[in-house]
């Protein structure tokens, strides 16, 4: 821990009625008044289990992608108990490759020139008490960059110089090189930080630390590395994984099945949706509050594109195992639709909000730009003691999570696109959803300790967590 930081801790009480110890963590070169600090220093104590819970994710983590990939490709999508067969496998095809590694590299390359180089809208941030309340400057071009990289993609196909189905082919390759950049990237942050004197609410245990993180909003230049890797690599990874596995079934089978567009649709909505919607991004929990850690490096450089596209891969192998009738097709299609609605609105109308709130709201004509997805600055909500207000209008009246109902059906969709013979199509949506109530737990722990009493008051006005009237 470095010298310059001051520690105390307060009890507070967890969701599950247990104690909670929470650190609040100051720079004492800080100028930012104790309130702002506390606000955003508060932390929750050991998370995940610990070093012990923490250390099985990592391996956890690495295993998984491969496991994955072995029952789609080589146990006809169905599950398998893991055998020397296995590992002799993943060893024998895995091994990267140069061709792999520039597949990979000219990816993030190319995505970080954009996010360089095309002009955009600025923004500021948050106030970051530990830089004496510096907001840090956002270059709003991920929409440009998302077209730009399509327009690239179609081109590089069509022409031959590089067709899509390429990426498939070298699928496993490319995520060991992904893996293996990940971990150093990690590494090297985690390291440089420590050695620099830049690392924020560490705990002492290095594995732990680790896998938290050291640095809050790691930079080269103008460019956010955290912001960069979630918002722009994992996502559009995703979507050419996607796009991979569709050029391969039109190669293979001369034609592009429907629940492969529908994976399509699905993964090209919620990518535009999150690069159209870029400017919301600062103020989120990832960007204001996690630090760039093992946790974030990994899984947004290889665990999120690799083990979300696997209803991809699983479609391309399965050929005319997955059949649907078009009722049931277009059942899909309507829920994935008004699912991603009632998502996109919701988390534009609070972040939004919030940015109107500190005077960073700027608004834009990016598509689509869906109906209530912008409530009035005067909208209805909480004031607390802690300075911060808690909105209980639009959607947020109804429920305190509902972005997260809305995310956890379009991953079960995803799952249902693929039909009923495995359960690998359906690892997405158990991941995910026990990732998405151990996020809310957190974040409650986190607002009980910050809001008190006035975190009681808010829930009273808005009971129901997930579901409206429900739960």
């Amino acid at each position: 821990m470095s010298s310059n930081k001051s520690t105390s801790t307060a009890k507070t009480l967890s969701p599950s009625g247990t104690t909670v110890t929470t650190t609040i963590s100051t720079q004492k070169k800080d100028s930012a008044p104790s309130s702002q600090k506390r606000q955003h220093d508060i932390d929750l104590g050991l998370e995940f289990g610990g070093p012990f819970g923490t250390s099985f994710v990592m391996i956890f983590s690495h295993f998984i992608p491969f496991y994955l990939w072995y029952c789609v490709e080589h146990n006809d999508g169905a599950l398998a108990l893991p055998s020397t067969q296995f590992l002799e496998t993943v060893i024998s095809q895995a091994r990267p490759i140069w061709y792999a590694a520039v597949i990979y590299f000219s990816f993030i390359l190319f995505e970080a020139l954009l996010a360089w180089l095309i002009p955009g809208i600025k923004l500021s941030g948050l106030p970051l008490p530990h830089e004496g309340g510096k907001r840090l400057q956002y270059n709003l071009n991920a929409i440009q960059s998302w077209y730009v990289t399509l327009i690239t993609l179609a081109v590089l196909h069509f022409s031959g110089i590089f067709p899509l189905w390429h990426l498939y082919d070298q699928y496993i390759q490319v995520l060991t090189v992904a893996i293996l950049f990940a971990d150093f990237v990690a590494v090297f942050t985690y390291v440089f930080t420590i050695a620099i004197g830049r690392q924020h609410r560490m705990y002492g245990n290095v594995l732990y630390d680790f896998f938290m993180g050291a640095p809050l909003n790691p930079r080269i230049g103008s460019l956010d590395l955290k912001m960069f890797s979630e918002a722009r690599v994992s996502w559009i990874l995703l979507v050419l994984l996607t796009l991979s596995a569709a050029a391969k079934q039109y190669q293979v089978y001369g034609y592009i099945s429907m629940p492969m567009i529908f994976m399509i649709t699905a993964h090209l909505l919620y990518t535009n949706a999150i690069m159209k919607g870029e400017e919301c991004i600062p103020t989120t929990w990832d960007i204001f509050y996690e630090k760039w850690g093992w946790m974030l490096i990994y899984w947004n450089l290889a665990g999120v594109p690799f083990v979300y596209s696997i209803q991809s891969i699983y479609i391309l192998k399965q050929g005319t195992n997955i059949q649907h009738s078009p009722f049931m097709m277009g059942f899909l299609f309507v829920l994935l639709l008004f699912s991603y609605y009632i998502w996109d609105t919701s988390q534009s109308q609070r972040n939004r909000f919030r940015m109107m709130l500190n005077g960073s709201y700027v608004k834009r004509s990016t598509f689509p730009q869906l109906p209530w997805g912008t409530l009035p600055k005067d909208a209805k909500c909480l004031n607390t003691k802690a300075g911060s207000k808690l909105l209980i209008d639009g959607w947020w009246a109804y429920a305190r999570k509902i972005h997260y109902t809305a995310d956890i059906c379009m991953a079960l969709l995803w799952g249902l696109a693929c039909g009923f013979r495995s359960w690998i199509p359906y690892f997405y949506f158990i991941f995910f959803t026990s990732m998405i109530f151990h996020r809310a737990a957190r974040d409650i722990a986190k607002c009980r300790a910050k809001y008190g009493a006035d975190w009681e008051e808010y829930t009273k006005r808005v009971p129901y967590l997930f579901i409206p009237y429900v739960f």
